[in-house]
């Protein structure tokens, strides 16, 4: 799979997954990122999906009981996106999967866990007793005294830390007044003059909320330095984000080798794809029809199903058509 983006990893790969909803008895691969869900056809790479973690607003699994299959298990998700919401069923084709869809849920629960990550925090628990909480995989690089918040017409003077994910700002007298600003979601960072002299402004993406942040930092010459800094940080961040999500497989628990695409094709019911094949190429036969000789077929009656029917066209047979239907 080459659409991968930056910062994006692969935690898990779960094969012989149906997506039963769209790809009915379409063998296909579950990709578990670090962002996102992609399932996609291992026959036809047409036919694929991506469903972000942020879009999900429940998954469940639940046992299902197929004629074909036998007893195996469904994963269910209902999600937004475009203010509309969309089911998802997942079904594992797979009998000797006992893992089943484990992974999925430890990875979304880490993504719901880590949102420091990715979202700006407004006076949140981030500094505790003047100690910053460092998260897993951040790097503390500058911690800057003597900065004041320009957000109110006094100023607030407090510590400015900046590592490789975010910058924070805390009140010295008070650690709860406090910003965790993620760098993906920063828009600008620029100096600009203000009733207070030069000052740090920084500009957040509307999914922060398209806030304006001031700083005013003394002397003139260290303002520069840390706008310096946070802009080399931010670039190399932008090249190389770090979204927050860590997850092992536990030890005990192996993927099965790759299928091949024969083993794949062995999977698929071929019956089954033959006849859909069949029974589309009969409808649009029948909707191309213009009404002439080839169209006006005359009725019989069919012993198999006991009434009168039309005729059907050269290569066609009642089985093909009858057999379309799912068994009750």
């Amino acid at each position: 799979y080459k659409t991968i983006r930056s910062g994006e990893t692969i935690l898990d790969v779960i094969d012989s997954v149906e997506d039963t909803k769209g790809n009915s008895g379409d063998c296909g691969r579950i990709l578990v990122t670090n962002l996102r869900l992609v399932w996609y056809s291992v026959t036809s790479h047409r036919f694929s999906l991506s469903i972000g973690y942020s879009c999900i607003l429940t998954m469940n699994t639940k046992t299902v009981v197929s004629k074909v299959r036998g007893t195996t298990q469904a994963l269910y998700l209902l999600s937004v996106g475009s203010n509309s919401r969309f089911e998802f069923i997942f079904t594992n084709l797979a009998a000797t999967n006992t893992k089943h869809f484990a992974s999925i849920f430890d990875v979304y629960r880490l993504y719901q866990g880590s949102t420091i990550y990715r979202e700006l925090k407004l006076r949140s628990s981030v500094v505790v007793s003047g100690q910053l909480q460092v998260q897993p995989q951040e790097q503390i690089f500058n911690t800057i005294n003597g900065v004041w918040n320009l957000s109110s017409d006094q100023g607030n003077l407090g510590i400015l830390l900046v590592s490789n994910v975010r910058l924070v700002w805390y009140a010295e007298m008070n650690n709860s007044f406090n910003i965790s600003l993620p760098y993906m979601q920063i828009a600008s960072l620029r100096i600009r003059e203000s009733k207070y002299g030069p000052a740090l402004v920084i500009q957040t993406l509307e999914t922060a909320g398209s806030y304006v942040l001031g700083f005013r930092i003394d002397p003139s010459d260290r303002l520069g330095d840390v706008y310096k800094e946070l802009l080399s940080l931010h670039s190399v961040y932008t090249e190389r984000p770090v979204f927050g999500v860590f997850y092992e497989a536990p030890a005990d628990v192996e993927r099965a080798p790759t299928e091949s695409l024969d083993d794949i094709e062995e999977l698929d019911s071929t019956a089954g794809s033959e006849i859909n094949s069949k029974f589309t190429a009969y409808l649009a036969d029948t909707a191309a029809g213009d009404g002439t000789e080839q169209c006006a077929r005359k009725p019989f009656y069919c012993k198999e199903l006991g009434f009168a029917m039309e005729s059907l066209k050269e290569g066609y047979t009642v089985k093909d058509l009858w057999d379309v239907l799912p068994s009750q």
